[in-house]
């Protein structure tokens, strides 16, 4: 009676997010998109789980951009036909159970006698491996089986993915989404103000031998010293302070499992620490010329910054090009630039004609 009683309220919950939005997405006035359905499962499940959404929102991100970097998105698309908003894929046999014989098995019972982790999360009496809800419920259920405290959670996500820094990428993502309440943070920003004077090029992949011979794994932008150096995304805070060859660097990890590196600097924004949440155009820190020694080593080197991106890919760490994102990002700059002018000189000419 009482496990029937839980279905019909875990299926009455889902149903209704599905039906009317939020508050925070009509606060916002968002419109009602994957991303604001996907929220609204979200926080459906944590209302029947007691998991934070943004730890499920998070997870569900991961493993997104993990399929995403592995060129596997599309693959699972197409396998995968009726799945219409999760990215999450529970393996065969993490599901059905490693010693149950039938790996596409679907009855609850069956699936709960091998340990498997699916479960039925919409009532139907089927633990259907391609159903978004049934999904869902089964990682919250999983997740949740020893607490909902951060540290919990945690020691779940070890059990799940056996990787130290997958465990940390999907605790900072699910950090970024609860400061913010939303899931919609693609937004980026150029890391330098481009009212100011500044230079780069593609140094990617350039030799480099101090320390040892190795390839320059970023970009460098040169600039005068303590031109502000920005944000360029959605972050959080994964590190900050001095290493031998960057000198005063700062570590932002994005939700889409990337590592945004900025280095050399001459100051970091004061107050600013390890675990703080940052947004795309905030101020981090300032230009410099530090690195390549001890800590307060400075001037070996024209002051610049040099910005690297790293990603992990669910197994490993990566570093790849920036410069044709910088290069993006500055378009999109001076196109905001422009469009402000243009504004600011019509308000002018109206209160002319007013005049």
């Amino acid at each position: 009676m009482v496990i029937l009683m839980m279905k019909k309220l875990i299926t009455l919950a889902l149903f209704l997010a599905f039906l009317f939005p939020s508050p925070s997405a009509v606060a916002t006035g968002r419109d009602q998109t994957g991303q604001e359905e996907l929220l609204h499962l979200f926080e459906a499940m944590e209302s029947v789980s007691g998991v934070p959404w943004y730890y499920l929102a998070a997870v569900n991100q991961y493993e997104k951009n993990i399929r995403k970097n592995r060129n596997q998105a599309k693959d699972a698309k197409e396998n995968n036909p009726d799945r219409k908003l999760l990215s999450i894929q529970i393996p065969e046999e993490r599901w059905a159970g490693k010693l149950n014989p039938d790996p596409d098995d679907n009855i609850p019972e069956s699936i709960s006698f091998f340990q498997g982790i699916g479960r039925d999360g919409n009532g139907d009496r089927l633990a259907n491996r391609q159903n978004d809800i049934d999904v869902l419920y089964s990682v919250a259920l999983y997740l949740s089986e020893n607490g909902v405290e951060e540290d919990q959670i945690r020691t779940r996500l070890w059990d799940y993915y056996q990787h130290p820094v997958a465990v940390d990428v999907i605790t900072h993502i699910a950090k970024i989404y609860q400061k913010f309440n939303r899931l919609d943070l693609e937004e980026k920003k150029f890391p330098i103000p481009i009212r100011y004077n500044y230079t780069y090029h593609d140094t990617w992949g350039d030799r480099r031998g101090w320390g040892g011979l190795r390839i320059h794994e970023g970009t460098d932008i040169f600039a005068g010293y303590g031109t502000p150096v920005l944000s360029t995304c959605y972050g959080y805070v994964e590190l900050i302070g001095w290493n031998r060859y960057g000198g005063w660097r700062i570590g932002i990890r994005d939700i889409h499992n990337n590592y945004h590196y900025f280095a050399h600097l001459n100051h970091f924004r004061k107050g600013l620490k390890k675990g703080d949440i940052v947004r795309p155009g905030d101020l981090i820190g300032t230009v410099g010329s530090s690195g390549y020694g001890p800590p307060g080593t400075s001037g070996k080197f024209p002051p610049h910054l040099h910005y690297g991106i790293y990603r992990f890919n669910g197994e490993n760490t990566y570093s790849f090009d920036p410069y044709p994102q910088l290069k993006k990002w500055e378009r999109e700059a001076y196109k905001q630039k422009k469009k402000k002018k243009k504004k600011s000189a019509s308000f002018k000419n109206t209160w002319r004609w007013i005049d």
